[in-house]
Order: C-alpha cells, then structure tokens, then sequence
C-alpha cells in the first residue's frame, strides 16, 4: 500500500502533462503488487520414488522353495512267493544204471561218414560229412512209466547240428526222439511208420548250450501218455501222446554241414514212478 499512496501523489504534484500517464501506469503496476503479495505461497511437491519400483504389468518372479516337502514313502506290497508245481512227482527208486562199459548192450558201427563206438565209460558219436544221421539204441530192458536221466557232451559242434536221447524205442525202430541242436534250440519228434511229426515244434532253451564244448544233463519223466522234458533240471516242455507207451532206450546225432560233430554220452539213470501224480 505504501508504493501504491507514493506513486498517487507523485502523479497529483506532477505539472508535466506526458508524466500523467506514466504516474497512473505505476499506481497500477504497485496496486498489482500489493496485491499479489497477499496471496499465500505455493510450495513445490517433491515426489521421491520408491526403493524398488515396479512396473504396474510386471509379474513379480517366484520365489525359489530349495528344499521342497516329499511325499511320504508308502512301501510296495510284499509278493508271496508260492512254491512252483512238482514237474516230477512220485520218482522212487533208482532202478538201472548204465555206465557204457558192455560194448554188447549197444549197436556199434563205423561207416565212411562216422562212427559209433564205446569209449571209456561213454558212447561216442563223430561224423565228418554233411547231413549224416547217426544213433545206437539199447533195446533191453524195456522201460514204461519212469524218470530217466542222461549226461551228453559235445565235443565238436556248431550251427543246426543235432544230438539228443531216443525214448520208448520199439523192435521196429519207432521212438520219441528228445533233440537239441548246437544253436540253443529243443524240439520233440516221432519216428512212427516211416513218418516224422513234431508233437513239440522248435523252441530256443536257454538250458540248452550253444556250440561247444558243452555239457547238459537230459531228463524225460514218462507216466502213460504224458512226458515231462528236463535239460540240467530245469523243466522244457510237456507232451501228451499215446502213440508208443513202451519200449527201449537210445541216443543219436545229426550233421547240418562237412565240418566235424563230436557227442559223446554217459551216466544213463532209470527211477521208477511209484505212484500216479
């Protein structure tokens, strides 16, 4: 108020007349400051920013578990291991042995293609040429129900070469013949009438050895019509035929090529069935 009562009275006692307007334009320009001074002070906001700003559309990172919970160990069931079916029930006892040392009790022969021939305690079987087909039967006594056993041991063989036990064999030469071949392979055949059947087609056996040299312990149990095949006591096959019930016992050998197939056999064991199963 104290510019604005100044510049009034400097324009009142001014005697120039181009003064005039100059002392009404600074009355004007003091009252305007006069009373801008008596509006209140504005104070700038500081705005300080966060610690850790983060943006509106960011997804906060999960947090890492380092040891994360398990779930509670639930033990398996136990397995209640049921003892395995007898696959040779009621073997009484013991009641022929042959240990191969009556060269009478066997057929020998020696042709251009091998031979067959008694060893000390075996019977041995060698062919040198292709496809030859060799065996020797014992036709006394005559077994029917039993639990026969044999020990074969290859000496040379290899590949589809074959040997293996002859069963319930007749006067006529008609038998069941147990074979196993140097690739691993069982198979049952019956020689009846000139004709050849499989009533047990080719299976691989994990029992039976492959190449040589090798050794295997045959078993057959034989009760009526049904036969039970073993290779070191451990159960083949099974097999149901009615066509020879009776009859004596052999051994043979089959060449797949012209290179040399050895088997020798011993230790022939019959039991007696005592009873039916």
């Amino acid at each position: 108020m104290i510019y604005f009562t100044l510049a009034v009275r400097l324009c009142e006692v001014s005697s120039v007349k181009k003064c005039h307007v100059k002392c009404h334009l600074l009355a004007g320009l003091s009252l305007l400051l006069v009373l801008t001074g008596c509006l209140p002070v504005a104070r700038p906001v500081v705005v300080r920013p966060s610690a850790t700003p983060v943006p509106a559309t960011e997804t906060p990172a999960p947090t890492t578990i380092w040891f994360p919970t398990t779930p509670t160990f639930t033990p398996l069931p136990t397995v209640e291991l049921l003892p395995t079916p007898q696959m040779r029930p009621d073997v009484g006892e013991l009641f022929f042995q042959d240990d191969f040392s009556d060269e009478t009790a066997w057929m020998l022969w020696q042709t251009a293609a091998g031979s067959v021939a008694m060893g000390k305690d075996d019977l041995t079987i060698v062919i040198h040429e292709e496809k030859v087909y060799m065996y020797s039967v014992r036709l006394q006594p005559v077994f029917t129900d039993f639990y026969l056993e044999l020990t074969a041991n290859t000496n040379f063989c290899r590949g589809k070469d074959e040997y293996g036990l002859l069963l319930r064999v007749s006067p006529d030469i008609d038998y069941y013949r147990f074979s196993l071949s140097c690739d691993g392979n069982v198979r049952l055949d019956r020689l009846y009438q000139g004709r050849t059947v499989s009533p047990q087609a080719t299976m691989l056996s994990g029992a039976a050895p492959q190449g040589a040299p090798g050794q295997v312990r045959l078993g057959v149990w034989a009760l009526k019509d049904e036969m039970r095949f073993f290779i070191n006591d451990l159960y083949q096959f099974t097999v149901k035929d009615g066509t020879l019930l009776t009859g004596g016992v052999g051994v043979y050998a089959l060449s797949s090529s012209a290179e040399l197939l050895s088997v020798y056999f011993s230790d022939l064991k019959v039991y007696q069935l005592v009873d039916e199963p």
